[in-house]
């Protein structure tokens, strides 16, 4: 039995030995403490999104003046039509009837006022001669012209009558693509105090518009003419290019974000954009070439306890926006440096101004390990990889990336 036990501990010795060997041989890789950048000249292009929906540039709604039954149907969805080419037809019977009511009243209107005018030139030679009186002779003549009168309005109504039988045949005004059709046959058309809408009309589908929704922070920037590059869904990554037309001063408010319509104006050649469709636009608000470039994670970058200094009886000064901090690795320590920031995309700021040049190393995040918790349940150790190229980039030439912090 004591035997058993020295065995034990001498397996147990040389397994703690060989641990130790282990570890000597196999020390833990040094972690850079720093994830960095090289900075570069490149191109920048600064954007700002938006979406909208995309309609044709003209638009014109067909509607009618009078009521009625449609009876006949000559105009379908996505039908090419021309200018006065007929599109539907209303049931006529009723403006007939009131065409031929009008015609009798204007007949009989005409047989009076007849009457009534050869009563006045007889009632003319009999007060000449003193058979009637001066009186009775000026009602006579009054009642002429009132004939007369009823005679022309008479006419007018027939003319009314007439242009509400025209009004019961609807025409094209425009020549188009019919893009909707809100009626169908025997359904009935009430023309009251609003014009129903029969058909909508797009003048031409090779030119589009999109009504884009750009937030109040982004509508300084966006000017006419600028460049709009934009995408929609049923064309997968396929950019369009369009042009901003026009900046709408009405201000649309919901939910207290406040947006305004900016007009953009695309050709459409092959016919691709539809009616409807949701563009994803970016308008291009500057395009700058060879700059200077700076990863967006290093100005966020502050390594841990840092405090700006001040010169000794400096005043404070109010932070500048467009003034940053940045931090250049040199000699293995972060060096702070203090730059004009210009513009920038998802990536990468421009430096405009400031002790930076090409080829210097900025730091983007810290690669310290976490620390919270602690003990036992401190959570696992860290299992990063040491970064084999001192986090210059994926490719190894110093290309700016953008890493993101495990803090």
């Amino acid at each position: 039995m004591k035997r058993r036990s020295w065995i034990i501990i001498a397996i147990l010795i040389a397994l703690v030995a060989g641990w130790f060997v282990w570890k000597r041989l196999n020390p833990p890789p040094v972690i850079d403490p720093y994830k960095t950048a090289e900075v570069v000249k490149g191109d920048l292009t600064e954007e700002i999104t938006a979406n909208g929906i995309i309609n044709p540039v003209r638009v014109v709604s067909v509607g009618t003046q009078v009521s009625g039954t449609v009876q006949e149907l000559y105009a379908d969805f996505n039908d090419r039509v021309k200018a006065g080419q007929l599109l539907l037809r209303l049931d006529p019977a009723l403006f007939n009837s009131r065409l031929q009511a009008s015609e009798a009243q204007l007949a009989n209107a005409r047989a009076t006022a007849q009457l009534q005018a050869a009563n006045a030139a007889r009632a003319a030679q009999l007060v000449k001669q003193d058979y009637i009186s001066r009186q009775d002779y000026e009602t006579t003549l009054a009642s002429a012209k009132s004939a007369a009168a009823q005679v022309q309005q008479a006419e007018a109504q027939i003319r009314q009558d007439r242009a509400n039988l025209e009004f019961s045949v609807i025409r094209s005004p425009v020549s188009g693509v019919v893009i909707s059709r809100q009626i169908d046959i025997g359904q009935t058309v009430a023309a009251s105090f609003n014009t129903p809408t029969l058909f909508q009309i797009a003048r031409d589908l090779t030119e589009m518009q999109i009504e884009a929704a750009v937030a109040e922070a982004d509508i300084a920037k966006v000017k006419t003419g600028q460049t709009v590059d934009f995408t929609v869904d049923a064309y997968g990554t396929r950019k369009f290019e369009g042009k901003v037309d026009q900046i709408r001063l009405n201000p649309t408010t919901q939910q207290n974000v406040v947006t305004y319509t900016v007009i953009v104006k695309a050709a459409n050649p092959d016919g691709a954009l539809l009616p409807g469709m949701t563009a994803n636009a970016s308008f291009v608000v500057s395009d700058r070439k060879g700059v200077l470039l700076v990863p967006n994670a290093a100005l966020s970058f502050k390594p841990a306890g840092y405090k700006p200094r001040r010169a000794p009886g400096a005043k404070a000064r109010a932070p500048q926006a467009d003034m940053v901090t940045v931090f250049v690795l040199k000699d293995g320590q972060p060096q702070p440096r203090r730059l004009r920031a210009g513009p920038s995309d998802a990536d990468n700021t421009e430096i405009v101004a400031g002790p930076l040049s090409a080829g210097d190393i900025v730091i983007t995040a810290s690669n310290a390990p976490d620390k919270k918790g602690g003990g036992i349940f401190g959570g696992p150790p860290d299992t990063r990889r040491p970064s084999a190229n001192g986090g210059r980039g994926a490719d190894g030439k110093g290309a700016p990336t953008r890493e993101r912090s495990d803090s």
